[in-house]
């Protein structure tokens, strides 16, 4: 799957993330957050393990964490990448 266009989802409220796609060659990451001293490489790999269940080849993401859950993580870059690749069709037991 490759991000066609930009696309967003979440918030910058407490507790929650805003998830940035874009269109990029190859995948690059990059997380801000304000707890990413102690919980940085627990974000990366809910982000890195949702993508590839979405088999995602390309795209640029950007992740402004506030504070999510690893579940709130998942479910904001299942949203943006679907939107962002204009996703019709889904295979919804890659959403689990």
């Amino acid at each position: 799957m490759k991000i066609k266009k930009e696309a967003m989802a979440g918030t910058l409220e407490s507790s929650d993330l805003l998830v940035k796609v874009s269109p990029n060659t190859g995948i690059e990451i990059v997380i801000n957050s304000d707890v990413n001293k102690q919980f940085g490489d627990q974000i990366r790999a809910v982000v890195d393990q949702t993508l590839n269940s979405l088999n995602v080849t390309d795209g640029l993401i950007i992740i402004d964490d506030k504070g999510a859950l690893d579940c709130a993580i998942k479910a904001r870059v299942q949203c943006a990448v679907l939107r962002g690749a204009e996703e019709e069709s889904l295979d919804w037991s890659k959403l689990l």
